[in-house]
């Protein structure tokens, strides 16, 4: 690995990675951790237009997967030597929107030799404002920090590192930039159709916003680092960006008339095909939520990984009060589900040796999550509650969780009783449905187990599994005295023979 000491060993502190693969670049930033400190080793950026790349069914184009992967096989070659566990690499708007990006996965995982993750928009944010935060000066009260992606602009409220109101619209400078902007011409009348398209999806939480108000605004994405150079390259603001500013700038490229002919300090040439759209949706936030002034930051998504891969013990406990909000939420029986996540916990303990299920306890913390999430759907209704658990979860804003996470605890919430899905832990993919089918089998058992609803203690339960093939064994005489519980696992070994696992019980 590059920048050793002069004895030829690597210096103090840990190597991290981030990369985030926006709608509009791909990032890849690489530091050294020591604390809270990052000492910047190496940086490529690649302007790979991802969301540009969609079809008309919202597809990626073979040819954008194509510059997509041979970016990341570049950045590859960088993360080579970078054990797994110190590399975040992301997936944002565009990846959340193609229907094919299951497909883009494989084929970008395999290019860059990491895992990939695709976040909610409400996650985009929070890491937003953890990297903006980060690297600003800091204030008393709160801080207001914008970032405008390429298909999705993030707006969060928040004090000190916590943020505390997040907000993610579907607007970008890529998505206004092609819709208003496509042939590269600017006219009054088409900036005025993108700023209020922008204007119409900020609409309903703006009056929220400047309710809670705060003491800074800040702008964390390359467009707004870019117009902030602009303006005061221009010379239309001495310092940050104003709304006087933004005006000059909104008549500089309605007088250029084409992104072809634009000229301006600061400005990019591969940054000029989008500055319309960026310079539209920033003119929105800026009419919608009355900002005076607003700093550039450094700090965005990539840093904002970084410092999620230093503080993971705060990133779990992020992920810890999205569950206890759901839970609240919706009205579950603690006790009851605390009894279900310790009789599976109990199973994975047994089963999952056999079955191989390692990933650093990864499968392990699904099946935590599915425990005491899996009784939030009896708060519509009991008639298939495992319908309506799924729902919530697949669809609730969960902090700190990717969707990969929250996906798979999703279909663990519908498979864990009645009927098995199959059809739906299919959908996952072929990587994940056997060891997410195999989860799921030990979150069924716990709950059947636990179908008393009483605080007994259950007996010491012998499990062995050798592939399809799962045994169970009871203390003597145990079964008979337990009918309900008898007639369960009957019913279970006929669900269970229908996706082809042979489940075998007796004393």
């Amino acid at each position: 690995m590059a920048d050793t000491s002069e004895n030829g060993s690597s210096p103090p502190g840990l190597f991290l990675a981030a990369v985030d693969l926006g709608s509009n670049s791909f990032h890849m930033k690489l530091v050294r951790a020591s604390g809270d400190e990052l000492e910047v080793i190496d940086r490529i950026r690649d302007m790979v237009r991802l969301a540009s790349g969609l079809d008309e069914n919202v597809n990626l184009t073979e040819e954008a997967i194509e510059r997509a992967c041979l970016c990341l096989s570049r950045f590859g070659e960088r993360l080579r030597d970078i054990p797994g566990a110190q590399v975040r690499v992301v997936g944002t708007n565009t990846l959340r929107r193609a229907g094919n990006a299951r497909e883009f996965m494989r084929r970008a995982q395999q290019a860059l030799g990491h895992h990939i993750e695709i976040i909610g928009g409400q996650e985009e944010a929070r890491l937003v404002y953890l990297g903006a935060s980060h690297s600003v000066r800091r204030i008393d009260g709160r801080m207001l920090v914008v970032d405008i992606g390429g298909g999705s602009t993030e707006l969060i409220i928040g004090e000190g590192y916590q943020p505390v109101h997040l907000e993610s619209l579907f607007i970008g400078c890529v998505s206004l930039s092609l819709k208003y902007f496509s042939d590269g011409v600017i006219t009054r009348k088409s900036m005025q159709k993108a700023v209020t398209a922008a204007r119409l999806h900020m609409e309903p939480m703006e009056k929220a916003y400047r309710r809670i108000g705060w003491e800074m605004a800040t702008g964390s994405s390359g467009t707004i680092r870019t117009i902030a150079k602009v303006v005061v390259g221009q010379g239309w603001s001495e310092d940050g960006i104003t709304p006087e500013s933004l005006e000059s700038l909104r008549a500089a490229l309605i007088k250029a008339g084409n992104t072809d002919a634009l000229d301006l300090k600061g400005l990019s040439k591969d940054r000029t095909p989008v500055f319309p759209g960026g310079v539209a949706a920033l003119i929105a936030v800026f009419e919608g939520l009355k900002i005076k002034r607003m700093w550039a930051s450094d700090g965005a998504l990539r840093e904002g990984l970084l410092y999620d891969l230093i503080g993971r013990t705060e990133h779990d406990s992020v992920r810890e009060q999205a569950v206890s909000s759901l839970t609240s939420r919706y009205q579950v029986d603690l006790k009851q589900v605390a009894r279900v996540e310790q009789t599976a916990d109990y199973c994975f303990s047994r089963l999952a040796p056999c079955w191989k299920l390692s990933r650093k306890g990864y499968y392990r913390q699904c099946l935590v999550w599915a425990s005491r999430l899996h009784e939030v759907g009896l708060a519509i209704a009991h008639g298939k509650y495992q319908k309506h658990g799924e729902y919530i979860v697949r669809n609730s804003d969960m902090l700190g969780f990717t969707r990969n996470e929250q996906q798979i605890v999703a279909v663990l919430i519908r498979a864990h009783r009645y009927k098995f899905p199959a059809a739906v832990i299919d959908e996952l993919g072929e990587t994940l449905a056997e060891p997410v089918t195999r989860v799921c089998i030990m979150l069924r058992l716990a709950v059947l187990l636990q179908r008393g609803r009483k605080s007994v203690a259950l007996p010491e339960i012998g499990m062995q599994a050798d592939g399809n093939s799962l045994q169970l064994k009871f203390p003597k005489g145990w079964l008979r005295r337990h009918a309900l519980t008898l007639a369960d696992l009957k019913q279970e070994k006929k669900y269970l023979k229908a996706i082809n696992v042979a489940l075998e019980f007796g004393d």
